[in-house]
């Protein structure tokens, strides 16, 4: 058994649980270590600023349109939500910039520029419902991470782009164990810890490092070392991460403010995929549906969903060549 399985059961959208897990250490401390870097770099950019220069944001919106004065460089669309409405803070899952450039409601604003909040209940919510997707794949890894044993020897290696109609989200996985087929406990166990995740309403923050920052903060992770080139190639050296907890992992984002947008989750199937014969380590597709978080449906039609993500997504898998297919490969 590679997961920390525990018996649970959800009673009113409460969560009961025994006996006691025991996580893995090790994982909890690279985790740690990450993070800790994260903050080290987060504080070390925002000191960097110097003089702090205004810049003018163009709110368009409800409850009315309005011109907020802000710090260039600091102040985030967070921050501009606050100045409109609590509820703005708590339901804008992403911004939009000057009408076309989508942006993380906790990444600071650089440029005078207009300020949409989109949500969920928009009229034309793909944009936020990509990012959704998206963050969705990175809390799985965030999950796994947590759940699984030590000696299950696993590494997060990367999700694809977020693909709505391919009916599920996903995060790729190698193991040091060979055949894994996760039980109906094991699959309702990750599902859990998504909607812990939930529960906990954490800040998800993004930072854009150097590619030698990116290699220490995954010097324990072969695939992400290995991925960290490639990217930063493509973004003039820089490496986007993004932390939630002490959870950090590789994206291009944009993703969605917090854990507390995520409503009804679940971690539907995982399946075996092809490896490189090089490769010593199993590799998994870990898949799941999740709705955003106001958003209901009853019990058939959702069962509809859950049964589509089971089904193999079908987007670019870890073992095909990563120099050829960064951008697939790393959402």
């Amino acid at each position: 058994m590679v997961l920390n399985v525990y018996k649970c059961v959800l009673l009113g959208g409460n969560l009961q649980q025994c006996p006691r897990r025991f996580f893995s250490a090790s994982c909890r401390r690279l985790q740690s270590s990450a993070s800790s870097l994260f903050t080290e770099e987060q504080r070390r950019q925002r000191e960097s600023v110097g003089r702090i220069e205004k810049i003018e944001i163009r709110y368009l919106g409800t409850p009315t349109d309005t011109t907020l004065i802000m710090n260039r460089g600091l102040s985030t669309p967070y921050d501009c939500a606050r100045h409109i409405g609590e509820k703005y803070c708590r339901y804008s899952a992403l911004a939009l910039l000057d009408s076309n450039t989508p942006w993380d409601m906790r990444r600071p604003l650089e440029e005078s520029c207009t300020l949409q909040l989109l949500n969920f209940t928009a009229s034309e919510p793909h944009i936020a419902n990509k990012a959704f997707w998206r963050t969705c794949s990175f809390l799985l890894g965030a999950a796994l991470q947590k759940a699984f044993k030590p000696e299950a020897g696993l590494f997060l290696h990367s999700f694809p782009k977020p693909s709505i109609k391919s009916g599920s989200f996903v995060h790729d996985i190698a193991l040091a164990r060979e055949g894994w087929t996760p039980t109906v406990h094991e699959l309702r166990a990750l599902s859990i810890e998504m909607i812990k995740l939930s529960q906990q309403d954490q800040p998800i923050e993004r930072l854009d490092v150097s590619s030698e920052l990116a290699q220490e903060m995954f010097a324990d992770n072969p695939y992400k070392r290995e991925q960290v080139p490639s990217i930063s190639a493509q973004n003039n050296g820089q490496v986007t991460v993004y932390r939630v907890g002490e959870h950090v992992d590789i994206s291009k984002g944009p993703m969605i403010s917090s854990t507390g947008l995520l409503g009804k989750c679940t971690v539907a199937a995982v399946h075996q995929v092809p490896r490189d014969s090089a490769d010593k380590l199993s590799l998994y597709r870990v898949q799941g549906v999740a709705l955003p978080v106001g958003l209901n449906l009853n019990h058939f039609a959702y069962g509809i969903l859950e049964d589509r993500a089971k089904k193999l997504n079908p987007a670019k898998l870890p073992n095909e060549p990563y120099e050829e297919s960064v951008a697939e490969q790393v959402a």
